[in-house]
């Protein structure tokens, strides 16, 4: 993951002393064990225990005194320390810039400082990223991790638990009941399982589910279609292809396998994909939605095609708010049990469904 365990322990004994100061533990003015007894009662190196202590220095918490050790500084000389917010997210351009001004506004009404890294959905590079905003100090970290990668994806989750600052999960969530991450992220079972509701209610019994891999929402949405189709009493039909696959070739032979299995509605992840099947109907001389009725899910760029798609809206902007909230909850409240927070998205009506589209204000 970032480091081995081995690499971070300065950064887990610097909080751990940082707490103690905060706390009122080591009293303004008292001095530090010395860094052999620090090592022994803690079970490092020395080396380790001056890199921790030198953390301390750097934030005006502890001063060096020539020949007589290190003392916890007095409040009149401590400066006050703007809490340090790092902020991981896989993309700037595409879904999270909403995300992040959820996060900014509560970095504002903080006082925070916040460090803004993306990862570009590299696992290795997001741990170099991790590892470089450890060392730098933050006191604690959002991130939307990269579970496509060398590690699997339970193994990766498990231990960022174990980081030495605190650390929430934003549109991820634990894979496994043994994680403890903290995590805000979008129901998409629910948004997958009101987009079938809707096209239900519209007339539509022949449903069908087209999906882009690798995902992580990929699976939550495919559940939730898979609920709703049970319900209905309905066959699922299920489309895929990767990413990358993703074109007019890939779009007419989806729009092949919808309509050989008699779909007059399909729900889309995501938007592109979406807008993929409108263009490959135009092709077939089908008509969106008079032959195939269309929900897309994003909503990132879903009233775009020459059809505005009807899409699922996750609540981009409230998960990053909430995410930017259950940090500082869990920065003042370290013992509380972990939380999942799932926030359900909306439906924005258009053209694509058939249904009839809220006249403008």
């Amino acid at each position: 993951m970032v480091e081995g365990p081995a690499e971070l322990k300065f950064l887990a004994l610097a909080d751990r002393l940082r707490r103690e100061i905060l706390d009122g533990i080591r009293q303004p003015g008292t001095r530090l064990p010395t860094e052999k007894e620090l090592a022994a009662d803690t079970a490092v190196s020395i080396s380790t225990v001056r890199r921790a202590v030198d953390n301390l220095v750097a934030e005006g918490l502890v001063d060096r005194r020539q020949g007589s050790g290190t003392y916890v500084r007095t409040p009149q000389v401590t400066k006050a320390r703007r809490l340090l917010m790092g902020v991981v997210v896989p993309s700037t351009t595409f879904y999270y810039p909403h995300v992040l001004r959820g996060i900014e506004e509560v970095r504002a009404e903080a006082d925070a400082r916040v460090e803004l890294v993306c990862s570009g959905y590299d696992q290795r590079l997001e741990c170099k990223l991790l590892h470089e905003m450890l060392d730098a100090g933050v006191d604690g970290l959002l991130l939307t991790p990269t579970l496509t990668g060398p590690e699997p994806t339970d193994t990766y989750l498990s231990r960022l638990a174990q980081l030495p600052v605190p650390a929430v999960l934003i549109e991820r969530r634990d894979t496994s009941l043994r994680a403890a991450n903290d995590s805000v992220c979008t129901h998409h079972e629910a948004g997958a399982y009101e987009a079938v509701g809707h096209l239900a209610q519209l007339g539509h019994r022949t449903i069908g589910l087209v999906l882009r891999s690798p995902s992580p929402t990929a699976d939550p949405v495919a559940a939730g279609y898979r609920q709703a189709i049970a319900e209905l009493g309905a066959v699922p039909i299920r489309f895929q292809a990767s990413l990358e696959e993703w074109g007019p070739a890939t779009a007419d032979r989806a729009l092949a396998h919808l309509r050989s299995a008699g779909c007059t509605a399909a729900l889309c992840f995501g938007d592109r994909q979406a807008a993929l099947l409108v263009s490959a109907a135009r092709r077939a001389d089908l008509s969106v939605p008079g032959d195939l009725a269309l929900v897309a899910y994003d909503d990132e760029i879903a009233d775009i095609p020459d059809v505005p798609l009807t899409a699922v809206a996750p609540p981009k902007y409230l998960v990053g708010r909430t995410a930017a909230e259950l940090l500082l909850h869990r920065l003042r409240h370290p013992d509380h049990p972990p939380r999942s927070i799932l926030l359900r998205p909306g439906l924005t009506i258009r053209q694509s469904c058939g249904a009839v589209v809220p006249a403008e204000r």
